[in-house]
């Protein structure tokens, strides 16, 4: 099973439980809860009857608290999974904060180059680097490439990040803390090196002294047991992701959700 969260109109949030062996076909809605308030989708969710409910062996979920009490409450006997992809995203965004940081810095100090070059009755010339890029440029242009392995990334973007790290090497640092982490569930399958691994991992962040990435740090150890859980079957909520894109892309044929009600009734025709 997986649990997350769905806006359908208006910003609207709905609880949807989904079945991963349904593949996103017929069967794959479990329940569809209007709000994420956890004490009422337990009161929905326990109109199933218990002895079905306990034969759910894992549920995968994101770190929210809502829907930890939800899976414990509703699926008594289902190991609880942290999406690990969850995890990684906010590694991904500290990141993208620190470049962000520095990028209005960049742009900072460009006005206040340009309006001393107007006072002297100068004519403003940017610093270019060696690949084209302006420094603000560079800040700009590096978003993508902070996403992506170095693996993956084309001759172009070697060279910007060469320039980018070079420039900024607390980028780099985050760079590496983020894909470290990626690794360690991408490369790890036994849960006790999984354990060890992150280990290592809180001791490198901790000697980087970066705020957010101490928070991830923190989230981290205290889900501690749900993220291991992940190591045992790699279960993820991409199947609950990718329902959730299948919902968006029914609700744009109908032009947006004018009727909740038979919006609804047409997806679980369909889907539950």
């Amino acid at each position: 099973m997986s649990i997350d969260e769905t806006s359908l109109s208006n910003g609207e949030l709905y609880t949807i439980l989904t079945n991963k062996t349904a593949k996103g076909r017929k069967g794959a809605i479990v329940a569809m809860i209007a709000g994420t308030k956890a004490e009422t989708v337990i009161s929905i969710i326990e109109k199933i009857p218990i002895k079905r409910r306990n034969l759910v062996t894992e549920i995968t979920l994101d770190m929210a608290g809502n829907m930890g009490l939800i899976a414990k409450k509703c699926f008594p006997n289902a190991t609880r999974v942290t999406d690990r992809f969850h995890v990684q995203k906010l590694a991904t965004e500290a990141l993208q904060e620190i470049r962000i940081k520095y990028r209005w810095q960049a742009i900072d100090h460009e006005n206040e180059a340009i309006e001393k070059a107007k006072k002297n009755k100068k004519k403003f010339e940017p610093t270019i680097l060696s690949n084209g890029d302006t420094i603000k440029q560079l800040l700009a242009r590096s978003r993508y490439i902070l996403y992506k392995n170095k693996s993956k990334w084309s001759e172009k973007q070697t060279e910007r990040a060469k320039l980018l790290f070079e420039l900024y090497p607390d980028i780099e640092k985050a760079y590496g803390l983020a894909q470290d982490l990626r690794n360690v569930f991408e490369n790890t399958t036994d849960k006790i090196y999984a354990l060890t691994r992150l280990a290592k991992w809180h001791e490198k962040v901790n000697q980087a002294e970066f705020k957010s990435f101490n928070t991830i740090s923190r989230t981290i150890q205290n889900h501690y047991q749900t993220i291991l859980n992940y190591f045992d079957n790699r279960s993820t909520n991409a199947s609950a992701e990718s329902f959730n894109a299948k919902i968006k892309a029914f609700r744009s044929q109908f032009r947006g959700v004018r009727n909740i009600e038979f919006f609804l009734f047409r997806l679980t025709n369909i889907y539950a």
